[in-house]
């Protein structure tokens, strides 16, 4: 199929998108790797009168690292990330959940933020955001506004996102860079996760988050756990996840591989 027809704007400013916004609303689209929109234009999932290509806005395009706090702009690809030399430094866990991030090729054209704002249950950088406790920046015409990421995503394919609104950047603390571990099960590498999990170790304890399963990534605050009472957190989480059978896997398994990928991850970033 092809996209229904639309009203194509290169925009030249941020303002000239958030005025678009907000005369459009619901019926415009932000366009900045398109790895996710086109696919829907062509199903005519989405049917926007107005569709708005950021990509070549450079405010939007930067990352920046300031007081524990490192911000990356919505135009800001995947790969360009990847390949961002402080990145293993500062956002280990990025460092590797984003390798499993669609392929060498999606990753060149798609960004963080667009991932983000696609909010597929089962993708991985919803799952970081959680698990670091990252902030969406959020900008409309009118005003501007941050949520946690526990606050951001609502459901699947859902956010908190106005109508009238711009993911303009996201922002991850550092911590110290805590030590992190990373996992996931998936058909073919590549694909989205039937299930991904996300460990962080912190200053009580550690965090587990997990993606693939529910509608939204959900996240554990535990403290130091091993043997039988981590076992036991473990089976509680995965029977508090709300797990479906699909044409990928039944929800039995799905929890299964919450307990023995978070058992590895947990005791690693413990040890």
């Amino acid at each position: 199929m092809k996209p229904a027809a639309f009203d194509y704007i290169r925009a030249e400013s941020v303002s000239e998108v958030l005025d678009g916004l907000a005369q459009e609303g619901g019926n415009a689209r932000v366009l900045a790797g398109g790895q996710s929109l086109m696919a829907m234009l062509n199903m005519r999932l989405a049917k926007p009168k107005l569709l708005m290509d950021i990509m070549r806005l450079s405010e939007l395009g930067r990352i920046e690292q300031s007081a524990g706090v490192v911000t990356i702009g919505a135009g800001v690809r995947q790969a360009a990330l990847l390949a961002w030399p402080e990145l293993g430094g500062t956002l280990p866990l990025l460092a590797l959940a984003l390798p499993w991030v669609g392929h060498v090729q999606t990753r060149s054209r798609g960004t963080l933020c667009g991932s983000l704002a696609h909010a597929d249950p089962s993708a991985e950088m919803p799952l970081a955001l959680v698990a670091l406790g990252g902030e969406v920046h959020l900008r409309s015409a009118k005003r501007r506004r941050r949520l946690a990421a526990s606050d951001f995503f609502l459901g699947m394919m859902l956010t908190a996102r106005a109508e009238d609104e711009l993911i303009e950047a996201v922002s991850f603390p550092t911590k110290g860079g805590g030590r992190c571990a990373f996992r996931e099960v998936a058909r073919r590498h590549g694909d989205f996760a039937i299930v991904a999990c996300a460990a962080v170790a912190t200053s009580q304890g550690v965090r587990f988050a997990v993606g693939g399963v529910g509608d939204v990534p959900l996240v554990r605050d535990w403290p130091r756990l091993d043997g039988s009472s981590l076992d036991d957190a473990l089976n509680g989480f995965a029977y508090e996840l709300d797990a479906r059978s699909d044409v990928h896997a039944t929800a039995r398994y799905r929890r299964d591989l919450v307990r023995m990928i978070g058992r590895d991850l947990v005791r690693e970033v413990l040890q």
